[in-house]
């Protein structure tokens, strides 16, 4: 029996794992030490102290600085360098995934620990080298910044947007459609396809922008010297006003018209502004009491100018060409605005002298002449026909009523021919006078003469007896 009873206690323990293998095989009396608590076999003396360390080591999960030894895959161990909970995975101790809540980052961190920064509310991840922001992307002193996902609701039901927070303020919402949300949003009475602004921060895109689809022109009241509102640029599709100066700095200038008709253009700095429709006309209009009047007309066709109105001229007018020149007018006036001049008309000859005809101011009367050699033109009213009262001082004509004309002396020049006609009205001459004398002197009788005597207009004198 008591054979029996040895052979008994004899019998070693099998240890075996989860997964059927052995972890060791303990004989009766002996302890194993192979893991990282002990195991006790048959019949061990004091096993009650070992079993309650065993339950104190599973209890605080090996709490301690250092590693279990010889463990075993899923066995636990809080690492108190750390503060971690940490699995062994058959090669080392990771972390379980319990994140460390403190204000500092922890000490001698493994791959995939976490960490909570408890001062800024945000999470970590240790990458095996630092620790990489998880989320959120914004501390704790600066408030909700950056996207967040909202659900938004509308009359076409819910719509799920992207909003971006600064602040806390929400600054814009992106949204893949147009809806008009059904609860008031601040800044957004609607929201665009695209990305809408929170209306009342006055948020404006700022940066540089290589393409635009629209400009919105409802403003006109500028950010700055260099941002300028959209109403303040002229517009290409339709009527449009500015208060400034328009510069176009370049030769080929403007040009007007469905067909491009009028242009205003520079070369050599000379300046031309041209009618380019074949043999149409180039008209100035102004609007005269509400009628508007054509003054200054240029044919395409003929090259003719035509004013409408008085031509009024401050300055010279020259004409560089030969040709007469016809007026209408019933009168030329010159000299208006002058001081009292001698005025008149000049015409150019080819010596030093032109011939002129001008009003001699100081005199007050008309004179004309050739080399600085002028004379009065005589008047009606300077002329007389009492030539023997007014010797020398005025000229000759006729009395208005008699047609007489009284000189002193008469004396004719020529000797003139003979007068044979009694119709004729020509002054006889002396010398016509002599020649008749001379003529008929010897032709004196007492007697008649007969027809054979003389020629038609022949003078016979009869002497008495």
């Amino acid at each position: 029996m008591w054979l029996e009873d040895y052979k008994y206690k004899q019998m070693a323990y099998t240890i075996n794992k989860t997964d059927g293998s052995v972890v060791a095989t303990i004989t009766d009396g002996t302890v194993d030490n192979t893991t990282s608590v002990q195991l006790f076999g048959k019949s061990f003396s004091g096993f009650g102290e070992g079993l309650n360390e065993n339950l104190v080591k599973l209890l605080e999960n090996s709490a301690s600085t250092s590693a279990p030894t010889a463990p075993l895959k899923g066995e636990l161990w809080m690492d108190t360098s750390t503060s971690q909970l940490k699995v062994y995975d058959g090669t080392s101790f990771k972390p379980t995934g319990g994140a460390k809540s403190q204000a500092s980052a922890p000490t001698n961190p493994g791959a995939g620990d976490l960490w909570h920064d408890s001062d800024d509310d945000q999470l970590f991840v240790y990458t095996g080298s630092a620790f990489q922001l998880v989320g959120p992307v914004f501390t704790a002193g600066q408030t909700l910044s950056g996207w967040k996902i909202e659900t938004l609701g509308s009359s076409g039901g819910n719509k799920v947007v992207s909003s971006m927070f600064a602040g806390n303020t929400r600054v814009c919402i992106l949204s893949k459609e147009t809806f008009t949300p059904s609860v008031t949003q601040s800044g957004f009475a609607s929201i665009k396809a695209g990305l809408t602004l929170n209306s009342t921060l006055g948020a404006v895109f700022e940066g540089t922008n290589t393409q635009a689809s629209n400009i919105d022109v409802s403003g006109t009241s500028n950010t700055s010297s260099t941002v300028i509102a959209g109403g303040n640029f002229l517009r290409a599709d339709a009527a449009d006003t500015t208060t400034g100066a328009l510069t176009i700095d370049a030769n080929g200038g403007i040009i007007i018209g469905g067909a491009q008709e009028l242009s205003i253009t520079v070369a050599s700095n000379d300046v031309t502004i041209a009618q380019t429709s074949q043999d149409k006309d180039l008209k100035f209009t102004v609007n005269d009491g509400g009628t508007t009047k054509t003054p200054i007309s240029i044919s395409g066709s003929t090259g003719d100018v035509t004013i409408t109105g008085n031509l009024n001229i401050t300055g010279e007018y020259n004409s560089s060409v030969s040709n007469i020149s016809t007026y209408d007018d019933a009168f030329i006036k010159v000299n208006t605005g002058n001081s009292e001049t001698d005025s008149g008309l000049i015409v150019e000859t080819s010596d030093s002298d032109d011939a002129r005809l001008f009003y001699d101011v100081s005199a007050n009367f008309w004179s004309a002449g050739h080399g600085q050699a002028y004379s009065q033109l005589i008047r009606l009213a300077d002329l007389t026909d009492d030539g023997n009262a007014n010797k020398g001082t005025k000229g000759l004509t006729t009395d208005s009523s008699t047609g007489n004309l009284k000189v002193t002396t008469l004396t004719l020049a020529a000797v003139g021919s003979a007068i044979t006609s009694t119709s004729s009205t020509d002054v006889s001459t002396i010398g016509q006078v002599k020649t008749f004398v001379d003529r008929f002197a010897g032709n004196v009788n007492t007697t008649d003469p007969s027809n054979s005597d003389g020629a038609d207009g022949d003078f016979w004198f009869v002497r008495e007896s």
